[in-house]
């Protein structure tokens, strides 16, 4: 919400409880009336009346009159909602905002809606009216669905206390009452989501409301209306009062005491703050030089990762010695976060040195640019280090780049420009830019932003008229890129089609056959060449209808074969319906750490197939032959069996060769240690696949950063399966296996700042599991670094994390349960 700081109270156990206070809020009252629960009463006639047919044949036109009171008097006109006659059920879905604002609120202040019929000929036929105060009890401003009962035959009461309570009074609630207000926290997100749990509750609870259904007779009405929800508790505060905490009863209730005066600057401390840090000070601090001791706590604090906030203490520490730090690179932006960025004398000396520190390395420079440093000097500056990253390495965080737009200060800033200009000379990276910010247009919030961003890429593309770029100048280099929009529009209206089609999935495949080679049959032989959205530096033809398939399962994702300029193929994977924005960015994560790895002469045979996002449920995937561990088990029993078919060798180990053995140990040990380092759940033998040279690798991302919808997952993703193939626990491959682990697991926990500031400028954006609560899950990255240990001690954590792993007995029977689940698919 902008403009609104919220204010902080700390909690037993040490918690923090976060709100915002209601005199802070400038925003109007806004309200979404839902629908209307229950059988409409017959209509009434007058006791001698004639029969009128016409009146039973009448269409019910209804409308809700939504009327708020403060202190029981009227305030403001009332508001109506449209016309509503396709029922039952009525569903309105209609957004109410009223002139009053959320500040101007009491807190008796409440909502009295009536719900009328005008299909009654002259006289408006009254259905029922209720009323809902606005503050709970406890002062906080209610949020989420809301259920209200009317009182039929009542116009809404809006005197205070109301005679027409839309709440169902405690004596009368019921397992359905208690289930809405359970489903209610579920949509505000302050239940865990686990879906296959979720599935079984959603039954259950149909069930009860049926039941209940029954049992009431319909003889109630219910009103649905959903409230507005914010970032934190809106507590109520009187504009321009004192904030008072209500009186504390001696009693063994526990009493929940909002604290505005916490996450405040202390007047004094900051005062003694200023003074240590007075410019006068300037000359003298420039010859200062620390002690054993104070350079000993620096080493420390510099060591400290980007997500650590600094202590007062430790921030004195770094100003103080600021001069004497100038030649350490890895001081800048710990010295950058001790900045009083309000003061204007500090903010232009801490500028004055910035432009003078030893230049930093990229990988910081990308911390600079997380939502932490809103100055555009620094921003500016953290963009000139990125300026001498080559095209390859920019590409690794070209994903991240995108999303630090969000960041900016202005929709033109000079990392949106660089993006561009660097674009222009890279195809690939142009492709990937377009992709990456087309999607972003979908996000309310940034869409003029990084519309902004796409206008001046087009802009400065179509531009290059005179300058050529392999071959192809700007203006056909952009129409080849806007093609492979088109493509993606026609492959959504082929899976469209092919969801239609009643049978089972070889009648899908035929038609998807059907359609490429008749109504379709454009798609076998483009007009011109596209670039692949995969792969931009490969053109490709056109599809082949006969090699395109279709994988069985709901979604019914396609397999496509498409032709390339150069004589070749290329086969993608094209899902609609699922987002996979979370696959792309941990594809992006396997192919850093591999680049990491390699980097350091460790080639663990990973397998980090391009994934891209062209939607928000949609996207393309790179189809790798290969088998899952569930099909390999099922036909070979054992994965050495399998392995046996492709690489016999009789003198090998256990029969293969050694290098097929190696390539698998490997692969296993890369894979083991990312999926630890980034907390990726839900494995199981289906989304374990195997290619024939022994490569193993993960598919399928839907859980990270420590989300599990299995109870008890096991710290390391290594099923007994991937050991046996290793020769056992006791084997000299299996001690191997270890050694790899553990190897790559202090590579990557030297790059653990370049991670954790790739996944903090992420923080914005709509990734589910990042998206629900950014700190905690950067935090628990931050973890499995365990960056307070050497690189000894880490080996031995490493060591009994994969012993714990291969003990854990209980995933197996989870295990078996998925495996009856995919079998009846």
């Amino acid at each position: 919400m902008p403009c609104v700081t919220p204010a902080t109270t700390k909690m037993r156990g040490g918690g923090e409880f976060r709100f915002f206070l209601s005199r802070d809020i400038n925003l109007p009252v806004t309200f979404r009336v839902k629908n209307l629960d229950g059988a409409l009463p017959p209509p009434q006639r007058a006791p001698n009346s004639e029969i009128d047919h016409s009146a039973e044949e009448r269409k019910v036109e209804l409308y809700v009159e939504c009327s708020l009171y403060i202190d029981g008097a009227p305030f403001g006109l009332p508001t109506r909602t449209r016309l509503e006659s396709a029922g039952p059920p009525y569903f309105w879905n209609e957004l109410i905002t009223l002139s009053t604002k959320y500040r101007d609120l009491t807190a008796h202040s409440q909502l009295a809606l009536t719900v009328w019929d005008v299909s009654c000929g002259k006289e408006e036929g009254l259905i029922g009216g209720a009323t809902i105060l606005l503050f709970s009890s406890k002062k906080q401003l209610k949020t989420g669905k809301q259920k209200l009962r009317l009182w039929q035959g009542k116009e809404a009461d809006g005197s205070f206390p109301t005679n027409t309570p839309g709440k169902v009074p405690k004596h009368e609630r019921g397992e359905l009452e208690r289930l809405e207000k359970l489903m209610n926290k579920y949509e505000r997100g302050q239940i865990q989501r686990i879906d296959w749990l979720d599935r079984l509750a959603f039954k259950a609870m149909d069930k009860v409301k049926e039941r209940e259904s029954n049992k009431i007779g319909n003889s109630y009405l219910y009103l649905v209306v959903d409230f507005c929800s914010f970032e934190h508790q809106v507590v109520f505060q009187e504009s321009g009062a004192n904030f008072l905490p209500p009186p504390i009863i001696s009693t063994n209730e526990l009493v929940i005491v909002s604290d505005p005066e916490m996450g405040r600057i202390n007047p004094s401390e900051h005062k003694q703050l200023k003074l240590a840090r007075s410019l006068t000070r300037g000359i003298i601090d420039k010859d200062l030089k620390p002690n054993s001791t104070q350079r000993k706590s620096i080493q420390k604090l510099l060591k400290y990762p980007p997500t650590r906030t600094l202590s007062g203490d430790e921030r004195q520490l770094l100003w103080k010695f600021r001069f004497s730090l100038m030649s350490e690179k890895r001081a800048l932006t710990k010295f950058l976060r001790c900045v009083e960025w309000s003061d204007v004398q500090e903010a232009k000396q801490a500028l004055e040195l910035m432009g003078r520190w030893e230049t930093i390395d990229v990988c910081d420079a990308l911390e600079l640019l997380s939502p932490v440093f809103e100055s555009e000097e620094v921003r500016a500056y953290a963009v000139s280090v990125l300026e001498r990253a080559d095209d390859e390495e920019l590409q690794c965080y070209l994903l991240q780049l995108v999303q630090a737009l969000r960041f900016e200060r202005s929709d033109k800033s000079r990392l949106s420009q660089f993006l561009v200009q660097r674009s222009l000379r890279n195809i690939e990276l142009a492709s990937f830019l377009r992709w990456y910010v087309a999607v972003e247009l979908y996000d309310c919030g940034f869409a003029k932003r990084y519309y902004c961003t796409y206008e001046i890429l087009e802009e400065h593309m179509m531009k290059l008229a005179s300058v050529v770029i392999g071959n192809e100048d700007g203006f056909k280099l952009w129409q080849s890129l806007v093609r492979q929009t088109e493509l993606t529009a026609q492959l959504c209206s082929i899976m469209r089609d092919v969801r239609n089609v009643r049978g089972n999935t070889q009648k899908k495949i035929e038609k998807l056959r059907q359609l490429l080679s008749g109504l379709l049959s454009e798609l076998t032989y483009f007009e011109e060449p596209i670039r692949s959205p995969l792969t931009p530096g490969v053109l490709i033809t056109g599809i082949d209808p006969s090699e395109s398939s279709i994988f069985k399962s709901a979604l019914h994702p396609l397999r496509l074969t498409f032709r390339t300029a150069s004589g070749g193929n290329c086969k993608i994977i094209f899902k609609k319906g699922d987002d996979i924005r979370q696959d792309q960015l941990v594809i992006q994560m396997v192919s850093l750490m591999d680049r990491l790895l390699k980097s350091e002469n460790l080639d663990l045979c990973l397998t980090p197939y391009k994934v891209l996002a062209t939607g928000q449920d949609e996207g393309m995937l790179e189809f790798i032959p290969s088998r899952s561990l569930a099909q390999i088990l099922s036909e070979h029993r054992s994965i050495i069996s399998y392995l046996q078919k492709f690489h016999p060798d009789e003198h090998g180990p256990f029969g293969i060769t050694a290098t097929c053995l190696d390539t698998f140990i490997k692969s296993c040990a890369g894979y083991s240690v990312i999926t630890y380092i980034l907390g990726i759940g839900d494995r199981h033998l289906d989304n374990l696949l195997l290619r024939d040279d022994g490569r193993l690798f993960h598919v399928d991302f839907g859980f990270i950063l420590g989300r599990d919808p299995k109870p008890f997952p096991p710290p390391m993703k290594l099923c007994k399966e991937m050991v046996e193939a290793m020769g056992g626990t006791e084997s000299q491959y299996y001690t191997r296996f270890k050694t790899y682990c553990c190897e790559a697991y202090n590579i990557l926990r030297k790059s653990s700042n370049l991670i954790l500031n790739l996944f903090h400028l992420m923080a914005g954006s709509n990734i589910p599991d990042i998206a629900s609560d950014p700190e905690k899950g950067i935090l628990k990255l931050q973890e499995k670094f365990n960056l307070d240990l050497d690189d000894e001690a880490c080996i031995h954590f490493f060591q009994g994390l994969i012993t714990d792993s291969v003990n854990a007995l209980f995933p197996q029977m989870v295990e078996t349960i998925h495996r009856w689940a995919q079998y009846w698919r």
